[in-house]
């Protein structure tokens, strides 16, 4: 009898073995499923697998660098700004301006004297007491920009990207 009781045994053990072994694969299991799932849903797809479209989309979003232009005014821009009490102060402006496009840099050459001719109203028209912030000079030179590139708008030109200031002289 005592035979019989060693034969029970050995299989129980087995089978205990088995049990331990397929709980340990179910869980192994349900971490990569979770992994993957949680890869899947947060769009990155899975590991391993190509998608022609994620390829497509990141060509698509990459730009291509472009280098700015410069064309630099020889002439500086001059006028007189009003101070406060009426007094009148003198500016004087070396400008520079920048695009990506060099036709419109071409323009902006060709329309040369009107765009002259229109930032110096423009600084005209500027205080003295502003010229004196950086706040001020950045306005300006966004003012400056907004003219020049009406002025090629008017011409059926390019736009330019922005002004520069090389010198900036108030007195």
């Amino acid at each position: 009898m005592a035979e019989n009781t060693e034969a029970a045994a050995e299989p129980a053990k087995k089978g205990k073995l088995k049990m331990i072994i397929v709980l340990v694969v179910v869980v192994i299991l349900a971490v990569a499923l979770s992994i993957m799932g949680t890869l899947w849903f947060l769009g990155g797809g899975l590991p391993g697998t190509d998608s022609e479209d994620g390829a497509e989309a990141e060509e698509a979003v990459e730009e291509v660098f472009v280098p700015s232009s410069y064309v630099e005014l020889e002439k500086a821009v001059v006028t007189t700004v009003q101070a406060s009490g009426g007094r009148q102060r003198y500016a004087q402006v070396y400008l520079a301006l920048e695009a990506k496009d060099p036709q419109a840099l071409a323009a902006a050459e060709l329309h040369m004297p009107l765009i002259r001719s229109q930032l110096v109203t423009v600084l005209g028209s500027s205080g003295f007491e502003e010229l004196q912030t950086p706040e001020g000079r950045a306005g300006l030179a966004e003012r400056m920009s907004t003219t020049v590139n009406q002025v090629l708008e008017q011409e059926s030109e390019p736009a330019i990207e922005r002004v520069l200031f090389r010198n900036f002289v108030v007195q």
